[in-house]
């Protein structure tokens, strides 16, 4: 791999111009030059980011509108449809790549040109823009394979165990190979975990991932997020379970019994769970505080 490969960027878009702005700025301001943007709006009612993005003049940079909304899953797929190189990164609309992101990324592809994704150093920060880092974040940092600068390559059946017991992996960070996700894609059956279902797909499949620890990329957590509001009603736990025990059981079906048990455990999402039932009783919601409850033995 030379030093001009290009990797895709693409934007499932459906905000306010004015809030995924910066995370295209951040685009702009890389580095590594042979990049392609791709912002896929999804009919959001705001038209603007349009106008916004022809003023730029730069034919890196192209516009897609959905001719109605489809919705977070498939607009992922449809992203992933508009895929050109033979790498891509799937960029959040607030989240923002560092100057060196692409530089970094594309150096350990070089020196690692069989991995199928590799995931950088990530920092998170909250809505204004300041370093945060929630229980969730604390434990993906205990949990995360630690990389170094060069980084470790886990494959196989060492991915999925890792990854099946708790998902570090911060999707809009990571670059993929496109022929190994289009190979499996996003699976619509698991709206809160997609990333986490392609990462597992992958793995079963023989693929790899590369880990390295320099922080390259900043990754926006806000409570109001998806994945913290349906944390908050269950959805995300029920979803959580029937996701982890459809993987393990493919994973004993390959003899991969490590992996598998860990998968059928869910020990981290019962601990989240449970702290989202303490939550819920210290606010006097007993109702909600039992039902989450349900998913800590259950």
């Amino acid at each position: 791999m030379n030093g001009e490969v290009p990797i895709d960027i693409v934007l499932p878009y459906y905000s306010p111009s004015k809030r995924a702005w910066p995370a295209i700025e951040s685009v702009l301001a890389q580095t590594y030059a042979h990049w392609r943007l791709v912002v896929v709006d999804d009919a959001y009612p705001e038209e603007g980011i349009r106008e916004r993005l022809e003023a730029l003049a730069d034919p890196r940079v192209e516009y897609v509108r959905n001719e109605e909304n489809i919705g977070l899953a498939r607009n992922f797929s449809r992203c992933l449809d508009l895929v050109r190189a033979e790498h891509f990164t799937m960029l959040g609309d607030d989240d923002l790549m560092h100057p060196t992101y692409l530089e970094s990324i594309v150096a350990r592809l070089a020196e690692n040109p069989g991995v199928d994704i590799v995931q950088p150093g990530v920092r998170v920060i909250d809505g204004e823009g300041r370093p945060t880092l929630p229980l969730a974040d604390r434990i993906k940092r205990v949990l995360r394979p630690r990389g170094g600068s060069d980084g470790v390559v886990l494959a196989g059946e060492r991915m999925a165990e890792s990854l099946i017991r708790a998902d570090w992996a911060y999707f809009p960070s990571l670059v993929w190979r496109t022929a190994a996700a289009r190979r499996h894609g996003f699976r619509e059956e698991y709206a809160v975990a997609l990333d986490h279902g392609l990462l597992l797909d992958i793995a079963l499949d023989g693929g790899s991932i590369l880990v390295y620890d320099d922080v390259v990329f900043d990754y926006r957590r806000h409570r109001s997020s998806v994945s913290s509001a349906t944390a908050s009603s269950g959805i995300r736990f029920a979803q959580e379970r029937d996701f982890a025990l459809a993987f393990a059981a493919r994973m004993a079906s390959r003899g991969w019994r490590r992996a598998a048990r860990t998968g059928r455990r869910r020990v981290i999402s019962r601990l989240h769970a449970a702290t989202e039932a303490v939550a819920a009783l210290l606010g006097r919601d007993v109702r909600r505080a039992r039902s989450l409850a349900a998913f800590v033995v259950r």
